[in-house]
């Protein structure tokens, strides 16, 4: 008679935030499936929900509270991660009946959360975990997070004290991660860390043995050994250390995407010197420009922050000129948000909501005739393309090499039904608006 295997206790999951929270998630759930778990879609089917948080700004918080009344209100059996739970106490106010509250990159202490919420029966069969490990994003891209925690104490961010000071991974460990990403199918590796150009400044004097020979814990040497690994490498929240110049030629040479995404937050020294970052922005400009000297088609993505504390018309206009310079390809904005505990909340000069909105509306409109400007240029070109999606009338959606998943623009394909997820293709680009581009493969 054949054994009949006990049914596995289902798992939820609410994850909220950054990608580097996604592949928290990405990890407990792996660790919960190798465990035996079965996952459920929705709350009706879940034995227990996980709710990873996002802590980094109020709304966020607040956002969080609300994912986890709802998970309460919809299952009743909830356990919080991820970075709010630095403030267990707030969320056992508001919700008595958590069954537990874990940090971020606790991955131990949730899974044994869940262990002790709804425990797995016991069975030699169960074990269903690809050796990829279980993923949230689609199967031909995967974030590869290669440090935690970050050295800056930028005045408007509270990242430090709920991640730590920064803890770089073994580059071998990250390279052995991504070999086994690339098996599973992955075909765009996205490097994310709270700060990616110093990854490895604390382990600096500990080389790896990698495929017969030492690999040294540096952002360029590491990107070196994962362009030989996955066809696309695309290099997230880098500071633009005087090391980074390092990076373009492997760009130049095919290794990594052209492709920096670098949170320069603001232009003005003045406003520069208040968020505790270098206020170096005429050198920036020089690098720039030596930058598309070496790759001409680097694509430079960056977010600004407006309405920060003492933040005059000045200060903003210096920032748009700046930006006139610069001609940034992707740029976000954010209006400036208090953060409990962050020392920018005691600055003076705070900005009426009102200026803040109209900054905001005036720097995204120069951005916008900036992207807009730049795609243009890009009609009558052909590009390299990685499909994300098939569409059932023969269209499909993909992305550039200047596009990251979810926040850059996207390329749209006419006569793609051929085409699959994941397939990297020439594209001719027909047409551009401010954000995407149109365009028909090749082939």
């Amino acid at each position: 008679m054949a054994t009949r295997l006990p049914e596995a206790p289902k798992v939820g999951m609410v994850s909220l935030g950054c990608p580097k929270n996604l592949v928290d998630s990405e990890r407990i759930l792996t660790k919960l499936r190798s465990d035996g778990y079965a996952l459920s879609p929705d709350y009706a089917g879940a034995d227990v929900v996980l709710v990873n948080t996002c802590g980094f700004l109020d709304s966020a918080k607040e956002e969080s509270l609300e994912a986890i009344g709802e998970a309460i209100a919809e299952n009743g059996r909830v356990i919080v991660t991820g970075c709010m739970g630095k403030e267990a106490e707030v969320i056992r106010a508001r919700f008595p009946n958590v069954l537990a509250v874990t940090g971020a990159h606790q991955y131990e202490e949730v899974v044994g959360a869940v262990h002790d919420a709804a425990p797995m029966p016991p069975s030699p069969f169960v074990n269903l975990v690809p050796d990829s490990g279980l993923k949230l994003t689609p199967r031909h891209y995967s974030y590869l997070k290669i440090s935690e925690g970050c050295n800056h104490r930028c005045s408007f961010c509270i990242i430090p004290s709920l991640r730590g000071d920064l803890v770089s991974r073994r580059p071998d460990a990250i390279l052995r991660e991504a070999e086994k990403l690339v098996a599973a199918g992955t075909k765009e590796l996205l490097v994310i860390s709270q700060d990616t150009s110093a990854y490895g400044i604390d382990i600096r004097k500990e080389p790896r043995a990698w495929k017969g020979r030492e690999v040294v814990p540096h952002m360029t040497d590491l990107a070196r050994e994962l362009g030989q690994i996955a066809p696309w490498v695309r290099l997230h929240y880098v500071y633009p250390y005087p090391h980074v110049d390092q990076v373009i030629p492997l760009m130049a040479e095919g290794l990594v995407l052209p492709y920096l995404d670098i949170p320069f937050q603001h232009a003005a020294p003045n406003v520069l010197r208040a968020m505790k970052r270098p206020a170096n922005e005429a050198k920036v400009l020089e690098r720039l420009r030596g930058w598309r000297e070496i790759a001409p088609d680097i694509t430079i993505r960056s977010t600004f922050v407006v309405g920060f504390p003492g933040e005059t018309e000045e200060d903003f206009q210096y920032l748009l000129d700046w930006l006139d310079e610069a001609q940034l390809d992707r740029v976000g904005a954010f209006r400036f948000e208090p953060v409990e505990g962050a020392s920018a909340n005691d600055l003076p000069g705070a900005v009426p909501e009102d200026v803040k909105e109209e900054r905001y509306a005036r720097i995204m409109e120069k951005t916008a005739a900036i992207s807009a400007a730049k795609l243009q240029a890009k009609i009558g070109r052909q590009l390299e393309v990685i499909i994300d999606a098939v569409d059932e009338d023969g269209g499909a959606t993909g992305r550039s090499q200047a596009d990251a998943p979810e926040i850059d623009g996207e390329v749209f394909l006419r006569d793609a039904g051929h085409l699959g997820q994941g397939d990297i293709v020439k594209v001719l680009i027909e047409d551009a608006d401010e954000h995407d581009l149109y365009g028909v493969p090749m082939g």
